[in-house]
């Protein structure tokens, strides 16, 4: 790291002291606050005296304060140990959102920002964005609806869609789900991932979470288990199929009481794609060029999956399955380009991959990360004890600065939370803790982010170990806490990762091509043995049991592996866009019915499971004769709930802007540090404080183009019926 010398940071850190009490009467104190600011602002400003200064601007500084507290009331559901503090924390959600309903739906207020509209005074352009996005939120939450039961209607439907969204991310996060196996039926699934495993008698308690269930599918070498984890797990939350079917019903309602034709409509309109039919001819063409791929790539893997079984005596009945691809992805990863992933995850040990990640950005966007420890959490802690700026012990917390060439200033807090536990949120994903902005005395306030996620713990004898996909995963996920980190804006609204949908992926997209450049992987890696004479030891015993060379492997990643991992980067891309596809035309399919009545009509777990078969040509329990209704995965799918709505294509239109960004500026050098600040100043710095094509504009120097992104996925502009990526 550039520099580990601990410099107490100009701003305290949050704490993280609430008790389910505490944690509600907050919430409440906070919103009555609010509410008597935005009560002020009515009665004592008239409409013609209206203006950005008197209206706007206090609500704004309001807006801003909230936001210290709000983030953190929320996020204790998806980390606390604490159930009693989780309740509370989605208690406290929930008055948040209905207190949001209520402000985003008062007339008098609207009155008030319409006027200042009107006027048309001359404001700096964030502020006008700020004036002209407030405006448009308030049409767009009814106040165009006349005052009456359409308006009660919609407004009651906002609230119960709020409801819905809290429980069913509830519902995600508790579920404790899981499946007994035989040491039998787990055969094939690495040792480390069974040691971690809980054991009663001679069977393994497999839960859920990612460190138990992708392993298994990977490497179980009984189809059954797979079959049986697969379709379990596609189950494993089915309280959440009535929720999720109700929340689009109300959305298409709502929708069409605002007077647009669905939901699609209605969430597009503000987004850089503008109308559901950009989009659907964007799925559309794309899934038109991959199909083909699609198809010759199960050729490839049915061949596999033959001579597999065949090997081991058993029947092959023709067919490529849902529960196969991971495993066969992998085995053709191993068989056909020598690449065992599991032996490239021991040069990549969570704690030293994250440090050479941290230097990685300290070399292009001018950054110091320095880790804050023992006494030093108790410096900068506001009650003096260090204890209370995380919410676990597992988590470690980092101080941000600029270096010197970018002055040398604070920048944020950096929170680190790796490992699972019951009841934390189960996938990947930054939360914005505090945003940054600029407050009512002209100084900044720094923001604080944190990463969640859920990487297996490491064990007496091995650190924690990343394969290459939680590699790209983790420097994906800092990537939006960099965006987070290094934003510049003069409101909360615009700050960091608050971008429209089908941008905010892009920053982060553009990251991942790092972990697939032979220099990065190189200074990201160190096997684990070369940590410690313990780790050294454990690994030579391992070495010397399985029968593998125990030669001293070499501290960083040889250069073979890098290059046969490189060669895997579109290994069965076609099949892998594919399934990003059908979660995008499924969510476009609920989210744009002709009309209610075909809606209400729709089977919903039966159209996901149809499409799936449809667009990825892969097989499902459906062939045995158990119908499309044999799975309920929409009600695991936690984005269409939490904000992806009509939007889950941006992780494909989003990976065009990334892929051109990439390919223009940083494909020749991607450590190029003149590059590498220009893009956090000109992207990363905006955050969603002025159009999002403009950013892209200024930084490319030009429109953006769909090329790059062809070409990265080995199909050029012109094919039509697509290309295998292998």
């Amino acid at each position: 790291m550039a520099s580990p010398k601990f410099r107490k940071p100009p701003q305290a850190p949050p704490s993280f002291t609430a008790t389910p009490e505490s944690l509600v009467k907050d919430t409440k104190d906070m919103l009555a606050g609010s509410k008597k600011i935005t009560d002020d602002i009515v009665a004592q400003i008239a409409q013609k005296d209206a203006t950005f200064q008197n209206v706007l601007l206090p609500m704004a500084h309001d807006e801003n304060q909230q936001t210290l507290k709000a983030h953190i009331l929320g996020f204790y559901q998806s980390v606390s140990t604490d159930q009693a503090l989780r309740d509370a924390s989605t208690e406290a959600e929930k008055l948040m959102d209905d207190f949001s309903i209520e402000a985003a739906m008062r007339e008098d207020v609207f009155n008030l920002v319409d006027a200042v509209l009107k006027k048309g005074d001359k404001l700096d352009p964030e502020s006008q964005r700020l004036l002209e996005k407030e405006h448009k939120a308030f049409v767009r939450n009814g106040l165009n609806i006349p005052a009456g039961p359409k308006r009660d209607r919609f407004k009651e439907i906002k609230k119960r869609l709020s409801q819905l969204g809290i429980a069913f991310s509830k519902n995600l996060n508790e579920e404790k789900g899981g499946l007994w196996f035989t040491p039998a039926e787990l055969n094939g699934v690495p040792e480390d991932v069974l040691s971690l495993l809980k054991k009663e008698g001679d069977k393994y308690w497999l839960t859920f979470k990612y460190p138990d269930l992708f392993p298994t599918l990977k490497y179980a070498t009984n189809s059954a288990t797979r079959r049986k984890v697969f379709v379990a797990n596609e189950n494993k939350c089915n309280q959440n199929v009535p929720l999720f079917r109700e929340a689009i019903l109300l959305r298409d309602e709502a929708a069409r009481l605002l007077g647009y034709p669905n939901h699609a409509a209605f969430r597009i309109e503000d987004k850089m794609a503008k109308t559901p039919k950009t989009v659907d001819d964007f799925l559309a063409d794309l899934r038109n060029r991959l199909s083909q791929g699609g198809l010759d790539e199960i050729a490839t893997l049915k061949k596999m999956k033959e001579e597999d079984l065949k090997s081991r005596g058993e029947d092959y009945d023709g067919r490529y399955y849902l529960w196969d691809h991971r495993f066969y992805d992998r085995m053709m990863e191993e068989k056909d380009y020598q690449l065992d992933q599991q032996l490239i995850s021991e040069w990549f040990p969570l704690q030293t991959t994250i440090k050479g990640m941290l230097e990685i950005f300290e070399q292009i966007f001018g950054l110091v990360f320095v880790e804050i420890v023992g006494k030093d959490r108790d410096a900068v802690s506001p009650s003096g004890k260090g204890g209370d700026i995380v919410w676990h012990e597992e988590v470690q917390v980092f101080s941000v600065w600029d270096d010197e060439g970018e002055g040398g200033g604070f920048v944020g807090y950096l929170y680190l939370d790796l490992f699972p536990r019951t009841g934390k949120y189960g996938h990947a994903a930054n939360f914005n803790l505090q945003p940054g902005f600029i407050q009512q005395n002209g100084t900044r306030r720094y923001p604080a982010t944190a990463l969640v996620c859920n990487f297996s713990k490491p064990t007496a004898k091995k650190p924690s170990l990343l394969k290459h996909d939680e590699v790209t995963t983790l420097f994906h996920e800092l990537g939006h806490g960099i965006h987070d980190l290094v934003s510049r804006t003069t409101y909360s609204r615009f700050h960091g990762t608050n971008t429209v949908r089908d941008f905010v992926e892009a920053p982060s997209q553009m990251l991942e091509n790092w972990c697939w450049t032979p220099s990065q992987l190189k200074s990201l890696s160190r096997h684990y043995s070369t940590l410690s004479s313990d780790y050294y030891e454990a690994w030579k015993e391992a070495a010397a049991a399985g029968g593998s060379d125990v030669k001293k492997p070499e501290e960083r990643i040889p250069d073979d592996l890098i290059q046969k991992l490189i060669k895997t980067k579109n290994l069965n891309g076609a099949l892998f866009n594919l399934r990003q596809l059908h979660f995008g035309i499924f969510d476009m399919t609920i989210h744009e019915p002709k009309d209610h009545a075909s809606l209400e009509a729709m089977h919903i777990s039966e159209t996901y499971n149809e499409l799936r078969k449809d667009i990825s040509k892969i097989d499902g329990p459906e062939v045995f004769g158990e119908g499309n209704a044999w799975g309920n995965g929409q009600a695991t799918f936690g984005h269409l709930m939490g904000g992806y709505d009509a939007g889950y294509y941006g992780y494909l239109s989003s990976q065009v802007y990334s892929t051109d960004m990439f390919y223009t500026v940083f494909r020749q050098n991607p450590m190029d540090p003149k590059e590498g600040r220009r893009y956090r100043h000109t992207v990363l710095e905006k955050g969603g404080s002025q159009d999002e094509m403009k950013t892209l504009v200024d930084f490319l120097g030009r429109e953006p183009k769909t090329d790059a992104f062809y070409e990265e996925l080995g199909l050029t502009k012109g094919t039509q019926s697509g290309a295998s990526t292998t």
